[in-house]
């Protein structure tokens, strides 16, 4: 796990008063702020010549300020699987983002720009994505995913591993979800253990498990 002051960031964002505000924010939490850029192709370029541990990535970038940069994250995904991708946006694009969470792989994240209340959170939501984890905004999930298509599957947890994943989604540890829920680390381990084996998510060398129950979880 990262901790702030070993995470090296990439910024993408058009806004020159966002990106500023992003760099002066993140560096005075001690992140590494290698690179900020305002378009795609600077992220590209940028991430070839020296990747970082995190790209933050808008949206709505040039030429056409609509989803240049989801579009990016995609190949970024794709050509450089260790960076972590935090997309934080003020919109739920649908059209590409299914795309960039589908592979189920850590290392990445969706923020709504509008729904995060407190830097702190943000920061540990980029710790924790550098570090292969996810950060994904459930409203975000729930608006990619729709109505369910696993509902029956879902109906056959309990009310606590319910509880779990529903942490899960935000994010939390299998610490902090006990911490929260008051029970022992193993306890969280086999209601994690279960809730896999009920959605039917068997161990695979590629797919990250946590990131497809939660997707489930939020599908449904």
């Amino acid at each position: 796990m990262h901790d702030a002051d070993t995470v090296r960031v990439v910024i993408a964002e058009d806004s020159v008063i966002l990106r500023d505000g992003l760099v002066q924010l993140l560096t005075e939490r001690g992140f590494v702020v290698i690179r900020a850029v305002a378009d795609p192709v600077s992220l590209e370029q940028a991430i070839a010549a020296d990747p970082p541990d995190v790209a933050v990535v808008d949206i709505r970038m040039p030429p056409t300020f609509t989803d240049e940069g989801l579009r990016a994250a995609i190949a970024l995904r794709r050509d450089h699987p260790d960076v972590g991708i935090l997309v934080f946006s003020q919109y739920v694009e649908t059209r590409y983002a299914a795309e960039l969470l589908a592979g189920g792989a850590g290392g990445i994240g969706y923020l709504l720009k509008d729904r995060v209340a407190d830097v702190a959170d943000f920061a540990e939501a980029l710790v924790r994505v550098a570090s292969g984890g996810t950060a994904l905004d459930p409203e975000v999930v729930t608006q990619l995913m729709g109505a369910s298509r696993r509902t029956d599957a879902l109906t056959a947890l309990t009310v606590r591993e319910r509880d779990v994943l529903e942490l899960m989604a935000e994010g939390r540890t299998n610490s902090a979800i006990a911490a929260s829920l008051v029970i022992s680390e193993g306890a969280v381990e086999k209601h994690v253990a279960n809730i896999f084996s009920k959605l039917d998510l068997p161990a695979t060398p590629t797919d990250h498990r946590r990131v497809l129950a939660v997707l489930r979880y939020l599908e449904g």
